[in-house]
């Protein structure tokens, strides 16, 4: 019939005509694509990881180079259940309940245990006294508890008259920065001055790289002050472990970097090598730079710092050679990535965090 026929081959040209437009958005998109994963190759590109010591699981500040907020670990040996520097006040706090009030941790437990004995008694058909007898045992109970409370109360104070005593001793030593503290750019809590320092020479040419000085937010943590010269020692890692990277160096990345972060590099290098690809990274320059914050735990320092960079980033295949991914064409990233060192001993990479 010819209505049929018509409505028929209506159908197809309409069916023609959504897949040519199916094909040519997928021609257009698989380029994109591809120059999207371009900028997920550079080393560290793909997610976060590492450790930042008792500050692994928390957010590092955000800075003006970085306002948005660090990604959380992706890989990383640290423990989630490790309890960081001053947290075991903030962990009872943070269960709540009557019995977890910060400091109230052994009376708490003392009298949860009556507690219990109690509820007890009354489970077991005796009353919530039972098991105590007569009025004179009541009477012997409450002394002995009295007498605890008196014992805990005493040490508990001159525990925090000793604590005291210890920060004081931390704030007046040399190099420490107290509250009113200042320096060039300051970003980690605490610290006050003038909004940044002028731009320095760098090893890329021209940078702007903020300095100053970073607190860690920690009860117990020392304060650490960041110089000039770790700045510097900042910027020459960020390109010197980029090259080590390019070049598949995982001997040199060992004098750049921690174990935990070669050994993350090591498993990225292979699995671009089973996919037959080669990640190129070059003309890697510093842009600007924020100290989000710096601190010590026992003999280790620690100093995180977001840093927007450019550098040309391209895969290539291996044996080939041939342009999968990417271009000569510079392009930016904003990382937070965090330095380790031990006391008198140089910097290393310790993680990198990408941003929001």
């Amino acid at each position: 019939m010819p209505g049929i026929e018509e409505k028929h081959m209506s159908f197809s040209h309409t069916a023609r005509g959504i897949v040519r437009t199916i094909a040519i958005v997928m021609s257009v998109a698989l380029p994109l694509s591809l120059t999207i994963s371009a900028a997920d190759a550079r080393v560290g590109g793909k997610s976060s990881s590492g450790s930042r010591g008792s500050k692994t699981y928390s957010a590092p500040p955000s800075t003006t180079t970085a306002p948005g907020a660090a990604q959380p670990m992706n890989r990383t040996f640290a423990q989630p259940g490790a309890p960081a520097v001053g947290a075991p006040a903030a962990a009872g706090a943070a269960k709540g309940g009557f019995f977890n009030r910060p400091g109230m941790g052994m009376l708490g437990g003392l009298a949860a245990g009556f507690l219990g004995a109690g509820l007890l008694g009354m489970l077991f058909g005796g009353g919530l006294f039972s098991g105590l007898g007569s009025l004179s045992s009541i009477i012997g109970l409450l002394l002995q508890v009295g007498l605890v409370i008196i014992v805990v109360r005493l040490a508990m104070s001159w525990w925090q008259r000793r604590h005291a005593a210890t920060a004081s001793a931390y704030a007046a030593g040399p190099g420490a920065a107290g509250p009113g503290a200042t320096g060039l750019g300051a970003t980690g809590p605490g610290a006050t001055g003038p909004a940044a320092a002028g731009p320095t020479e760098g090893p890329g040419g021209p940078t702007s790289f903020r300095s100053g000085m970073g607190f860690g937010l920690g009860s117990g943590s020392a304060p650490l002050e960041i110089q000039p010269e770790d700045y510097e020692a900042f910027e020459r890692l960020l390109g010197e472990v980029q090259a080590a990277w390019s070049n598949e160096d995982v001997e040199k990345l060992h004098t750049l970097a921690t174990p935990e972060m070669v050994s993350y590099f090591s498993k990225d290098l292979e699995e671009n090598k089973a996919r037959n690809d080669l990640n190129k990274v070059s003309d890697v320059k510093l842009l600007q730079g924020d100290l989000a914050e710096a601190w010590r735990e026992g003999e280790t320092d620690y100093a995180s710092v977001a840093m927007r960079f450019s550098l040309v980033d391209k895969t290539v295949e291996r044996t080939t050679g041939r342009l999968i991914a990417g271009s000569e064409t510079p392009t930016e990233a904003t990382e937070v990535w965090t330095f380790a060192r031990r006391r008198g001993g140089d910097w290393e990479l310790s993680a990198i965090q990408q941003t929001s």
